[in-house]
Order: C-alpha cells, then structure tokens, then sequence
C-alpha cells in the first residue's frame, strides 16, 4: 500500500465523517427543536419510546448523538430513566440505517450530492430549501467517502502484514476488542461500521471475521454517551449505563451465538453474496434480537444502572406542566382549574426561592445553589408556558368566573416572575458579599432581619388569597399597612446607612449591596401588595371564585 494509497484512505473517511456532521447539522437546524418535544409525546409506551428512538437515529444516522440527547434529556429531568432506555434500544436499531444503504449497490453519492445540489443553488432566500440542501449534500458526501476508502482499500490485500492481521481478528475476544476501539476513536459506529463494510468489499475480511468486530462496534459507540454523562446527575450516568449494558449483553450472547451455531451462514442465505449486505443484515439482526430480548426486561437494566451508580440525585423540580395537558382544552372549565394549580405551584416555587435568598445572604457558610438555580428555571418556564396556555384558553368558551379567573392569573404570573428574579438579585448579593469577604455591622443585619419578617408575612398571606381566589379586604388591608411599612422602613434605613458610611463605619462597598439589597426587598414587597389585590372584588364582600 503507497503513501498516495494511505492518503486516499484517510480523506476517504475524512469525507464520511464531513458528509455525518453535515446532514447532522442540517437535520438539528430543520427539526432540533421539535426533538424534545417529539421524544417527550412519544415515548408514553416501551415500544414508541423505540419506535422514537430508531426513528430518530435513523434520520440523523448517529444513535451517539441520539443517546448524547436523551443522556441530556435525563439529566434535565425531561425524560424519565424508564422511558429513555427504550428511547436507547431504539437508537440501536436506528443506527442500521446507514449499513443498509452501504450495502446496495446504487450510487448514493452521486444521486443524494446532485439534490442537494440543486436545493442549495435554488432556494434563493428559502432557509427550509437550504437546509434540506445541507441535509441531502451531507448523504451524498458520506457516500462518496465511503466509496473512497473502499478504493484506497483494495491495494491492502496485497499487503501480508494487514492480512495476518486481519486473519487474527477470526479470535472473538480480539476482534471485539478491535471493534470497539475503532468505534470509540471514531466517536461513530456508522463510520467505523462503514469502514468494516469497506474493508469487507475490498476482499479483506470474510463474514466470519467481521462479526466479532461488528459486535465490539456496538460496544464501543456507547463512550460518546459515557463522556456526555460526566458531570451529569446520577440518573443521567445511569442511562448511559443501561446504553453500555445492553450492548455488552447483546454482544455476548451474539459470540456465543456465532461460536455454537451456524450463524454466519444463516445470515450468507439471507443476504446473498453480496458481502456488505450480509454485514448490514447481521448488525440489524443483532440490534432487533437484542432489543427483542432486553424490552421485556428494561426493568432489570434499570436495577442493575442502579447497581453501577449508587446514590440518589436530590429531587429537581420538573421543567414541565406537571397538571396541565392540552388534550384538557376539550373541557374548558378543567383546563383553567388546572392552570390555577400551576399558578399555586408557581407560587410555592417563589416563596421557596425567597426563604433561600434570605438565608443565603444571612449566612456566613457555603450553600449550594443548585436547587435554587433550578427552581428560578422552572419558575421562568412556568411564566412563559402558563401564559401561553391561560392565551390559549382564554379564546375559547368560558363561564365569567373562569374569564375572571384567566384575567386575575396573568398579573399573578407576572408579579411571581418578577419576585423570583428579585430573589436571583438577593442571591448575587450574597454571592458577591462572600468575595468581597465582608460583614454588615450587627445593627445593620438586625434591620434587614426586621424587614424580612414583614416580607415573609406579606408574601404568606398573599398567596394565601391568590390559592384560595378569595376576597378578604382584612388581610388585603394587612398587607397594605406592611406595604406601606416597608416603604418606610426601606427609606429610614438607607439614611441610616449613608450615615454609617459617611462615619466610616461601614465601607462604601458595603453600603452600596445595602442599598441594593433593600431596594430588592422593596421591590419584593410592593409585587406581594399586587399579589393581595390581584383577586378583584365581583361585588361587595368577600367572595369565592373558585
């Protein structure tokens, strides 16, 4: 084999790996976000979740990055474990795709290069016409990369070093390990599987031989999830287990298979002669039989992920409408009553993420911010889906109480997303206080603990009248009068604040989180009075509206 040879080869796969990443990329501009939406509708059942899952893989050829998604989705808390391993074995199925078209013998490359060709030169200012362009130039260039090393290849069967070592890739455990490796390099078992059907067409290596690499193939495509999975929460490492699980377990039982059976001719009679396609009929073989077998027992991958990664994540709050579905818009007077305890949810979030500002700002030790972080996620989430549903619900058929409801709701929505960013504020002081490695005088950290006793009690009994929609004029009165306080409290302080500074009692640096931090809490104080008055009055009195 010359150096022009080894050359070849190597821009041969350099042109598969292109050809990958752009269709790859084409795809996720085309449908990237409709992804999580389609695995979270999808994947109610065992067998959509693997019907989502090869769908998805077989469309952007990579069951890597389909598994890098869903270790994501997991880790996000958007897909449940039990429902992402069929989402997996889905992925391993979909990857064949790509084999299978390897393996018939029509000019891909060619044929998918000209229309995308043409898409791209005529979609003039169509960004959908150009992304389909992308998509289809990709195939095509994948193709041609692979027709490229399978004519960089065929000089290597005159070469006896390569034969002998190919010819020792006939032990099992060798040529596993050879499969692996080269699909964990490669980050791609469509390209290394390429390569072993390249190599197969060149005369390299018989049906027999390419087994045993095709199996440690599937073993060494799960490390993208593994390396994705660093850094993620537990539940997340353990789909990227189940991921190497399944595929160990398949690979086993595919050698043994091989070793006791004749299963190689089994697949000769299926495919024919034709040596590329005997390879993509056994790798889908293996991935169906194997998905076939573990579905039944997802529930004993789960166990044993849970063996392999010990421990439990602390529970994160959902980044979804836990109460709501849109199949509720049916039945309006539902739909609202379920998007009233979303609010109350919302609200539940906020009052939590205050009593954790405050007590991080108050404390001198190192909290973790983690859950607070989430929270203010899913209470920015919940504003911006809660809105576009009460929208939504509100052009349909309603009973005035509901309409009252709806339009009560939205400045609810609105005044908690603002307290909750207000806290987020309180939290940066805090953080920027434990750089800067100050302290508050004595008198200084008594009257914010003052003011946070009125705050607490305002937002308390604000959301009290917001969770139960009924008028009180009581304690919208009491919550006015600590209004009003706190209006005053915040101004009185502030003087006195300038006069510490202006005595040196305190550093300007000091003085300047003081004032920001009582002007958070003002702010705090005035969205709970708009909380307390968000429930307008329908007539004199109190009155139940929900």
């Amino acid at each position: 084999m010359q150096v022009m040879d080894i050359l070849t080869l190597v821009a041969g796969l350099g042109l598969f790996l292109y050809g990958i990443k752009e269709m790859g990329e084409g795809l996720e501009k085309a449908a990237g976000r409709r992804m999580q939406h389609l695995l979270e509708v999808l994947t109610r059942n065992k067998l959509t979740a693997v019907l989502v899952g090869a769908l998805v893989t077989g469309v952007i050829q990579s069951s890597s990055a389909t598994t890098v998604m869903v270790v994501g989705f997991v880790n996000a808390g958007l897909l449940p474990l039990t429902k992402a391993i069929g989402v997996i074995m889905g992925a391993n199925i979909g990857t064949t795709v790509t084999s299978l078209m390897l393996s018939v013998k029509l000019n891909f490359g060619v044929i998918f290069a000209t229309i995308g060709l043409f898409f791209m030169l005529f979609s003039g200012k169509r960004s959908g016409f150009k992304m389909l362009g992308q998509i289809f130039m990709g195939l095509g260039v994948l193709f041609i990369g692979m027709e490229t090393m399978t004519s960089a290849m065929k000089p290597m069967r005159e070469w006896e070093g390569f034969t002998n070592m190919i010819a020792g890739v006939s032990n099992p455990v060798l040529g596993v390990l050879v499969g692996a490796l080269i699909t964990a390099l490669l980050q791609s078992s469509s390209a290394s599987i390429g390569i072993l059907q390249a190599l197969a067409g060149s005369g390299l290596i018989g049906l027999h031989g390419s087994l045993f690499i095709l199996f440690g193939q599937n073993i060494g495509t799960c490390i993208t999830a593994m390396l994705a999975s660093i850094g993620a929460n537990r539940t997340a490492k353990r789909a990227a287990v189940v991921h190497l699980l399944f595929n160990v377990i398949g690979a086993t039982l595919f050698i043994v298979i091989s070793l006791t059976l004749p299963f190689a001719t089994w697949v000769e009679h299926l495919a024919g002669d034709n040596l590329r396609l005997q390879i993509a009929f056994a790798h889908i073989i293996f991935n169906v039989t194997t998905t076939v077998i573990m579905l039944p027992m997802s529930g004993m991958l789960e166990r044993l992920a849970r063996l392999v990664v010990r421990g439990e994540d602390k529970q994160e709050e959902p980044m979804r409408l836990t109460y709501f579905d849109d199949r509720l818009f049916s039945t309006p007077p539902i739909a609202a009553k379920q998007l009233f305890r979303e609010v109350t949810r919302m609200g539940e979030l906020v009052k939590a993420n205050y009593d954790f500002a405050m007590e991080y700002f108050f404390s001198t030790k190192e909290l973790p911010l983690d859950e607070f972080d989430n929270r203010e996620n899913v209470i920015d989430f919940l504003n911006a889906e809660v809105t576009a549903k009460m929208i939504e619900l509100r052009g349909l058929t309603l009973s005035s109480q509901d309409v009252h409801l709806m339009g009560s709701l939205f400045h609810v929505v609105n005044d908690l997303e603002r307290i909750g960013d207000h806290c987020t504020n309180i939290v940066e002081i805090g953080t920027a206080r434990r750089k800067l490695k100050t302290k508050f005088s004595a008198k200084a950290e008594q009257e914010v603990r003052d003011l946070n006793v009125i705050i607490t009690r305002m937002l308390e009994q604000a959301m009290g009248i917001v969770n139960r929609q009924i008028i009180d004029p009581e304690i919208i009165a009491k919550v006015k009068t600590d209004e009003a306080e706190v209006d005053k409290l915040c101004e009185m302080l502030a003087d006195r604040h300038v006069d510490r500074v202006k005595n040196k009692k305190c550093t300007p640096k000091n003085g300047m989180l003081y004032m920001d931090l009582l002007n958070n809490l003002e702010r705090i104080a005035d969205h709970a009075d708009n909380l307390s008055t968000s429930v307008d009055a329908m007539d004199d009195g109190k009155k139940l509206l929900w």
